[in-house]
């Protein structure tokens, strides 16, 4: 009906030798302002969606449902699936902020700090204070956890890790650089590489537990970054299991 209008519209304008021109380009006008707010509100609702689901996501895990996020963000669970057709889709797209982010954080440590383990403590000190670590993607975690496990026994080993597909179950781990092959889309492998930089230079001056993988570092980050209601009390809890955890990543005079 619309479009039918608009024709109607265009065609009195030629009929009347424009005398209609100027209703139709009124009606223009007017079709616009109602248009562009719609457009301005999908914006907003959209940051509220992802702000929100930053929010749920950190404080209960990307376990928790659609319709928490929803809630947060006040509006109903239909606009959520309609910027995200599925929780897989959403998920995937706060990870890969997150990861973006600690990337860029690994990046910093690494070019302005100049002793080794002050840009690894410096990367772990910002990463923790941001909160990422409780939005770390959930394969980087149960990589991690696996590659901690895998690795408790090899000190000296030197291990960069990046992630690999497990064969038939969909689920990633951490391997060894030698045996890493590409990358992946999400920026998961790139993210690996820096912080192992920022491993490999720690480990090398003497700095840095033999033992200590990346996978150790990345459940670091997940473990200082606690979710409690009070951020006062957040802030202060995360500064001191920090200060805690990275006693016990640095290596001791034999």
């Amino acid at each position: 009906m619309h479009v039918q209008g608009t024709h109607w519209s265009s065609a009195a304008a030629v009929a009347t030798g424009g005398g209609a021109m100027s209703a139709a380009t009124g009606n223009g006008r007017a079709d616009a302002s109602r248009t562009t707010p719609l457009r301005v509100d999908a914006q907003r609702n959209l940051e509220h969606v992802l702000r929100a689901a930053r929010e749920v996501f950190g404080e209960l895990g990307y376990g928790a449902p659609m319709e928490d996020v929803a809630r947060r963000a006040r509006v109903g669970v239909g606009t959520v699936y309609r910027r995200f057709p599925s929780k897989d889709v959403l998920v995937r797209r706060i990870a890969e902020e997150e990861t973006a982010r600690l990337t860029e954080q690994a990046r910093t440590a690494l070019g302005q700090e100049d002793e080794p383990w002050s840009a690894l403590s410096r990367f772990l000190r910002t990463s923790v204070a941001s909160g990422a670590g409780r939005l770390l993607p959930p394969q980087v975690l149960a990589g991690a956890a696996q590659g901690a496990a895998a690795s408790a026994g090899s000190v000296g080993e030197a291990r960069v890790p990046q992630q690999r597909a497990q064969p038939d179950s969909g689920e990633l781990r951490l391997v060894s650089g030698e045996s890493a092959g590409g990358g992946d889309d999400s920026g998961v492998g790139v993210l690996l590489e820096v912080v192992g930089q920022l491993v490999e230079r720690a480990r090398a001056a003497g700095e840095l537990r033999p033992d200590v993988s990346v996978g150790d570092v990345l459940l670091v980050i997940a473990t200082a970054a606690p979710s409690l209601p009070d951020a006062a009390q957040q802030a202060a809890a995360s500064a001191r299991l920090l200060d805690i955890l990275l006693e016990g990543l640095r290596s001791r005079p034999a």
